[in-house]
């Protein structure tokens, strides 16, 4: 028997260490999903053949492990033609960079308006690919062009906003002296 004490003694303690540890709720171990970074007063410039083609600000970012992007506080991009002359402002609540689709994503009160045109538009979600030079958005939307409105599900366009495609018409109207957007 005196030869098994020491192995008893040890299988005991090792028992009594393990059986004291409290459980762990597994959800306590999750990765952490949040933002890595954050960043105040951004201003971001996009060149192409060192002519400026967008300009992006917005007064706070945050940054994600995966690369992706928030503006919770809003975003407002600025798109410029060939020549470099501002032609299109975009303006959303919320805005979003997904990483690996390379898309911008406004949310909320989005507002676009092209400058040379004085066409306005007004959803609640829009999105930019950059890579492709678009807009689109399967929300409903309001167009203002000069003095007609038009009111339509889904909408496609250039990011200039100069050629647009509305999916869905719901109805057209003439605007009132004092109406628009």
């Amino acid at each position: 028997m005196k030869r098994y004490l020491p192995l008893v003694l040890t299988l005991l303690s090792g028992w009594s260490t393990f059986s004291c540890r409290e459980s762990i709720d597994p959800s306590s171990l999750a990765p952490y999903e949040g933002p890595i970074t954050s960043a105040m007063d951004i201003h971001i410039l996009h060149s192409d053949s060192a002519v400026l083609r967008s300009e992006i600000t917005a007064p706070k970012q945050l940054e994600f492990a995966n690369g992706d992007l928030e503006f919770p506080e809003g975003i407002d991009i600025q798109l410029f033609s060939i020549d470099g002359q501002l032609e299109t402002t975009l303006r959303a609540d919320r805005g979003y960079f997904i990483r690996d689709k390379n898309l911008y994503k406004g949310e909320g009160n989005v507002q676009v308006k092209n400058l040379r045109k004085d066409q306005r538009l007004q959803t609640e979600e829009i999105f930019w690919n950059q890579a492709e030079r678009k807009i689109y958005t399967e929300k409903f939307v309001t167009i203002q062009e000069r003095q007609t409105l038009f009111n339509g599900t889904g909408m496609e366009a250039d990011d200039g906003f100069s050629n647009y495609t509305l999916k869905k018409v719901r109805d057209s109207r003439t605007l009132l002296p004092g109406e628009g957007l």
